[in-house]
């Protein structure tokens, strides 16, 4: 054990150096959270709903949440109920089994509500399209407020096609 000790002390740290901020990124986050906060003076909730998905477009979502993207420190958070959420987050196309729970989930949201459909798959059905078992796109099951497009999108696509929702929302009566 002393020996391992005294190796780790004579190394050091090695890691790799941090990544270069994102100009863009800075500013899309920056819009972010102005429009948030005008909107709803407060924080904005998010309930994910994956529809069916191959689960590519949730790791994007997970990684918006990382600390490289940091959605929390935008006002932003997910929850676990729609009865709390502001704003749906859906992936995937609709399959059979899901259309009931997601029509569901967009009625038990509180006005006024905002859908964003994510992925290939979620804004035109993707490789799945409509079939016995998939009912498609989103907007087939929901009215859809933004589409983000993108097999799967990146983080950044995704936190542009919130910023995109909200401000939508903020513009109509």
């Amino acid at each position: 054990m002393q020996k391992i000790l005294l190796q780790i002390a004579r190394t050091g740290i090695i890691s790799e150096p941090p990544p270069a901020a994102d100009e863009s990124l800075r500013q899309i986050a920056g819009r972010l959270q102005d429009a948030v906060l005008k909107q709803l003076g407060r924080a904005l909730a998010i309930r994910h709903v994956d529809a069916g998905s191959c689960n590519g477009c949730e790791l994007e979502i997970h990684a918006s949440n990382s600390p490289y993207y940091n959605l929390e420190r935008l006002g932003i958070k997910f929850v676990a109920s729609p009865r709390h959420a502001d704003l749906l987050l859906v992936t995937g196309p609709v399959s059979r089994n899901m259309e009931v729970a997601l029509r569901r989930t967009y009625d038990a949201t509180p006005e006024p509500k905002l859908v964003v459909a994510v992925g290939d798959c979620g804004c035109d059905g993707g490789v799945f399209g409509e079939s016995y078992a998939s009912c498609g796109r989103v907007a087939n099951v929901i009215p859809v407020d933004v589409a983000v497009p993108g097999c799967p999108p990146t983080p950044a696509a995704i936190i542009q096609g919130i910023l995109t929702a909200i401000s939508a929302a903020k513009r109509s009566p």
